[in-house]
């Protein structure tokens, strides 16, 4: 485990030394979330303009991947692993670069934003790709660069980023799997 562990350290200061003062602030702009309002609002449209009231059923879901995603993430997975975010491992200290002072909690393993971007993204992607076959690329690219962010930003080694995905795309998955085989099928393929 220590040279995984050490491998995730250098990819993590390699990466997060890729940094400018200009994209400072652009970075914490994309980990956060009004940025993306124009995004959500589209997906909003799409949803409804698929749908239509049954379009519920999709916010449901979108609801209970994001639920799970940030309870197993944040209450499961950090206190049990209780790996310390790069800003706060005494090793790398002088070396992270913190824009702004961002810190987060002080465990990170796995990160609550990629499990719940990539819960969302693979969530809507498998329930939306057959009308919209480019919404795949628009999710996965906003779940990537949302993830990506944290490591800029210093809070999160690229392992807590890749784990918090796999979690993030397991759950979307299922519950879209649950959502397509449960009796809600018939009132969504419509």
């Amino acid at each position: 485990m220590g040279g995984i562990q050490a491998i995730d350290s250098q990819l993590f200061l390699y990466l997060n030394g890729l940094h400018a003062d200009w994209l400072d602030p652009v970075m914490v702009a994309i980990t956060g979330m009004r940025l993306w309002i124009p995004l959500f609002l589209l997906l909003l449209y799409l949803v409804f303009k698929k749908y239509g009231l049954r379009g519920f059923w999709i916010l449901l879901g979108v609801a209970v991947v994001v639920v799970c995603s940030d309870q197993l993430s944040a209450h499961v997975c950090k206190p049990l692993f209780h790996r310390l975010r790069p800003c706060f491992n005494p090793e790398l200290e002088g070396l992270v670069h913190l824009p702004k002072g961002l810190t987060g909690g002080r465990f990170g393993f796995v990160s609550s934003h990629a499990a719940n971007t990539f819960a969302v993204a693979s969530f809507l992607t498998a329930t939306l790709w057959k009308r919209y076959r480019w919404i795949g690329w628009v999710l996965y690219g906003w779940a990537l660069l949302s993830s990506y962010s944290r490591i800029y930003l210093g809070v999160h080694y690229p392992g807590d980023i890749l784990a918090g995905a796999a979690l993030g795309i397991l759950i979307g998955l299922t519950v879209a799997l649950v959502l397509k085989k449960s009796a809600l099928k018939n009132h969504l393929d419509r």
